[in-house]
């Protein structure tokens, strides 16, 4: 979005009576003050936490002089409202997993946006605000002086002579009339200049600073992101809504149907009708399991109740092949991690039971530079593909949402390795 408002305003015939010229003079000095203050800030900041480092106190000033650009960035977008009415919306950031001062941190840490808007903030320091002062005296404050040149002559020359930016003399009234006429003529011209800097500067700022357009790759590769998430978290909503409803309803029904038919089986007299409800329970008693099966796989509860370790460890207790399991995760991963990585693990099992002919598998992992890091092995016949149908493919697309990575490595022999690694944050950590 551009400053289309300085832009028009340049074009039309009365720029020069409007309120723009003052306007963009407004921006480019408050930018000379502010750039000038944050040289001196940032320089202030790396030298005192240069000096501290060696005490290690310095160490957290100078990460936070990483995040200078913050601030002024949100001040830089609140004066293109001086020579534009358009709003300059931030660029999106991701919102930290969890609440709290280190969350937040690392991911601003991890943004594009944090880094650029600190490029920002060193070029306006080092360039644009002598530049912007530089503009402001040659455009209006030497034009100014040449259109004062009779005043000043009168005031401090006592009507004799007087001095024109300090390099010639003027002796005459003639002289200083024609002084000051050119001067006039010049503020005129600077007016322009003015505007034509301001814009200038606008555009770079909103470039640095502010949100892509909509025609954007990175705004819509930015949007893109966003609809992911929201779907996989539309999803596994949905999926804890279907347990919740199949676990809270349609098993209920079938204990209460199982009961009955148990009643009935004993109350009954031997005989063909004895029979038939024997089998009757039977049946309803095998749906019921199929039904708890189907649940379990849908979104188990021990996964919901107690987080990743203890789900992992229960898919292992009832894997058909021995597993050893040594994953280490002292706290809860969002859900959608937490559900991407168990299933992936309950799908590697049942391949491992299935196809591997293996002896015994380990599940190991744990959370390490913000990933989650998950291995599976089997010490199995290996010469495993994912594309041969084996259910991987789907897994590899269901982490790759979230942003993951899987990779199998399964050479004829053995043994198979099913390496998984999601970038992720702590929700909450185990008491």
């Amino acid at each position: 979005m551009r400053s289309r408002d300085l832009w028009q305003a340049l074009s039309a015939r009365r720029y020069l009576l409007s309120a723009w010229p003052w306007r963009a003079t407004a921006y480019l000095v408050t930018g000379a003050v502010a750039g000038a203050a944050t040289l001196v800030g940032l320089a202030v900041a790396l030298v005192v936490g240069g000096a501290l480092t060696v005490v290690l106190v310095g160490l957290p000033l100078l990460l936070l002089t990483a995040l200078a650009g913050i601030p002024l960035a949100r001040l830089e977008r609140r004066r293109l409202r001086l020579i534009d009415r358009a709003p300059a919306p931030a660029r999106p950031v991701r919102q930290p997993p969890a609440t709290g001062p280190w969350p937040w941190l690392v991911t601003r840490l991890r943004e594009r946006a944090t880094w650029r808007e600190l490029g920002h903030a060193l070029l306006f320091a080092l360039l644009l605000w002598p530049l912007d002062a530089l503009v402001v005296a040659l455009a209006l404050a030497a034009p100014l002086h040449l259109a004062a040149t009779p005043l000043v002559m009168a005031a401090f020359g006592g009507g004799e002579e007087a001095k024109v930016l300090k390099q010639w003399t003027v002796t005459t009234w003639p002289a200083a009339s024609g002084v000051a006429v050119l001067g006039l003529l010049l503020l005129a011209l600077g007016g322009y200049a003015l505007g034509l800097a301001a814009g200038v500067r606008a555009e770079l700022a909103r470039v640095l600073v502010g949100a892509p357009g909509e025609g954007d790759p990175e705004a819509r590769v930015v949007e893109l992101t966003r609809s992911r998430a929201r779907l996989v978290d539309a999803f596994e909503a949905e999926r804890r809504r279907i347990e919740r409803d199949l676990h809270d309803g349609a098993q209920q029904r079938l204990v209460a149907l199982t009961m009955a038919l148990g009643l009935a089986r004993l109350d009954a007299p031997p005989g063909p009708l004895a029979d038939q409800l024997a089998k009757a329970h039977g049946e309803a008693g095998r749906a019921l399991e199929e039904l708890r099966e189907l649940i379990h796989g849908i979104h188990p509860k021990v996964l919901a109740d107690y987080g990743l370790p203890a789900a992992v460890a229960d898919a292992a207790d009832r894997s058909a092949v021995p597993v050893d399991v040594a994953l280490e995760l002292p706290g809860r991963l969002p859900r959608a991690v937490e559900a991407a990585a168990y299933f992936v693990v309950c799908e590697a099992l049942a391949n491992v039971g299935r196809h591997s002919g293996a002896d015994r598998a380990e599940v190991t992992g744990g959370h390490r530079d913000g990933r989650l890091l998950l291995r599976i092995r089997d010490d199995g016949r290996g010469g495993a593909d994912v594309a041969a149908g084996s259910g991987l493919t789907g897994l590899a697309d269901r982490v790759s949402v979230l942003d993951g990575r899987l990779s199998l490595s399964s050479p004829p022999g053995g043994p198979t390795l099913l390496s998984v690694e999601i970038p992720c944050e702590w929700t909450e950590r185990f008491a």
